[in-house]
This record gives C-alpha cells, structure tokens and sequence, in this order.
C-alpha cells in the first residue's frame, strides 16, 4: 500500500492506494470530527463503503452528461434537507466526473464542507481525484465552471478496478501514457497499483507547487487541448483517456513541426500511446476544421491557440501557437481506417 502526500500546508491530505484503503474510512471521517455524512455514489450501495456515522446516501450517475449544474443543485438540496453542516463531510464514491460533480457540490454548499473522495475507475485514481480541481460542462465546453476545493483524503482502492470493463481500462491508460511525457517516467509493464503510485505522485507534486494552475500545473493537461476538444466533436462518443491518448500523438506532431523536438522523439508519442492500445488517429466523423473553435475554447489560451508542448527544456505552455501549423499537423494525423 503507498500513502502518498499532497503538501499544502493547512489543505494537506494523503492519497492511499493498494486494495482494502477503502476500509480507511470511517476512521477518516472521525478524525475529521464529522457527525454526519452524505455519500454520493454511482456504485451500487454494498460496494460503498460506511463512514461509520449517519449517512445519506445519494446516487448520481458518471457520465460526462452528468457534468452539470443541476446535478451539483440536487445534490446541493438533498444536503441540505439532511442538515449537514460544515463540520460534517460528504464522500464521493465514482468515477471522475462523480469527484468532478460531488467536489465542486462540496466546494459550494455552506461554501465548503470536507471531501473524501473514493474513486473507483483507473482514470479516477490515477488523475482525476487528486489535486483539487472541480468542475461541470456548459454547452459551449468542458469544465468550464469549477473550483478548487481540496479534498480531506482520497482513497484509491485497487479492489475496484477488478469489476472494469476493457474500455474503463483504456480510458485510465489514456492519462497514464501522457505522464510517459512530462515526467513520471516509463510506466509500462509495471503493475497497475505501481502506474497510480507514480502518476499520483507526480500529481501530488505538481499541485503542492502550483495549487492553483498559474504555471508549472499546465504539464498536466499535456494531450488535453484537443483532448477536451475531440470530446466535444464526437459529443462524447469516445472517452476522455482515448481522446487524451489522441491529443498526445497530436501534441508530440505539434512540437516536432515547431522544431521544438526531434523525429525520434516525435515517434516515441505514438510508440507509447500504442504500447497501451490507446487510439492515434482522428476519429473519421471529425472534420479537422471543425476542431479549432473548439481547441480556442481551452481555458489556458490567453492569446491564440495554446498547446502544452514537450521542448529540448521539458514540456510548457506554449501560447499563440500559430494556427496555420495548428491546421497542417492536424491535416497529417492519421485518420481511422486511413492506412
């Protein structure tokens, strides 16, 4: 098992990972002082473990079309009509759009009551309920509205991955063969507790530098420009990690058409996001075109197109990437069915 610390100063937490940690919890929750508590869940209630005070139990679905504020209102209210209060906690017990929607519900209501967060997919573990950041959808784009909101403790029980389907699992490695690239090292072939342990812990240091994405944070959204965009396009018909694994390959393009890295390295990209059987090439619906008013809604671009790029110097935030390379490197990605 690893315990692995976010430093935070007073915000500071620890992130479990091994099988059983789910089993922490209701110790955690006495040592928070809570009274009660309301445990939102997309499992089914036996598979959710109890907080070992009074408990309401909430279900919400994941899904990215749960992303929403009338999701964050429901839950919102039934806190309320339970009467939690600040000194209480709410637990959220899901994949990551449930830590998305359950933080940012926490965040909110009486304007911050603790968060423990047991997540239960491998995207969820390895990236999406550690480090604070909450969020919905509007329309117009991905986790556009949120909030940073720490949670007290995140519980990564392994257990949980044994029921995933293929695809969840896919959808994991998506975030895991992006750390390849900024600085979590080779992953593959170790066992998948050792690839959250690394992944967290680069997270976990990445956000005690930088809590509140003003600078060195930007590293972790490498893949996620046209990543969070190919969401879009395709209405979310493929997963976030697939289109992270996309956005990586198209990432490492960008760099080596700026002249920022070299062909092998370029190749390396795809090397690895294959070695994870992850997708490489645009989906064939998505008209190229239709993807750059997408990509100027990423809510790092200040000026112009902004990519997270790998460089001779690691990788950064690269701003006013000029849009007729953005329009040639996505001309020459592989397409679906394209050989």
């Amino acid at each position: 098992m690893w315990r692995i610390p976010v430093a935070l100063g007073a915000r500071s937490y620890s992130v479990h990972i091994g099988p059983g940690v789910s089993g922490l919890l209701a110790g955690l929750v006495r040592d928070l002082g809570a009274r009660r508590a309301a445990v939102v869940s997309a499992r089914p209630p036996d598979e959710t473990p109890d907080p070992g005070v009074l408990a309401l139990r909430v279900p919400l679905a994941d899904g990215e079309d749960n992303k929403t504020f009338a999701a964050v209102e429901r839950l919102c209210g039934a806190f309320a009509d339970f009467g939690l209060t600040r000194g209480d906690v709410v637990v959220s017990c899901g994949g990551g759009t449930t830590t998305d929607v359950v933080g940012l519900a926490a965040a909110l209501y009486h304007r911050g009551v603790p968060v423990i967060h047991l997540p239960t997919t491998l995207l969820a573990q390895v990236d999406a309920s550690v480090g604070g950041k909450t969020a919905v959808n509007l329309p117009q784009g991905k986790n556009l509205v949120g909030a940073y909101w720490q949670p007290a403790a995140v519980l990564c029980d392994t257990d949980y991955l044994r029921t995933l389907p293929e695809r969840e699992w896919r959808n994991g490695y998506g975030e895991i063969a992006r750390s390849h690239f900024i600085g979590a090292g080779d992953l593959r072939g170790l066992p998948v507790a050792e690839q959250i342990a690394a992944g967290v812990r680069l997270k976990s240091s990445v956000v005690a530098a930088d809590e509140h994405d003003e600078g060195l944070r930007h590293i972790l959204n490498y893949g996620h420009t046209l990543g969070h965009a190919l969401e879009r396009a395709t209405h979310y018909g493929l997963r976030h990690g697939e289109c992270v694994a996309i956005g990586t390959v198209f990432a490492g393009r960008l760099s080596g058409a700026l002249g920022r890295i070299g062909a092998d390295r370029v190749a390396e990209h795809e090397e690895v996001v294959r070695a994870y059987g992850l997708p490489c090439a645009l989906p064939a619906e998505v008209d190229a075109a239709d993807l750059l008013p997408l990509l100027r809604l990423d809510k790092k671009a200040t000026r112009g197109l902004s990519f997270v790029l790998d460089g001779k110097d690691g990788v950064e935030l690269v701003q006013d990437v000029p849009e007729a390379e953005v329009r040639r490197t996505l001309a020459g990605m592989p397409r679906e069915g394209r050989h």
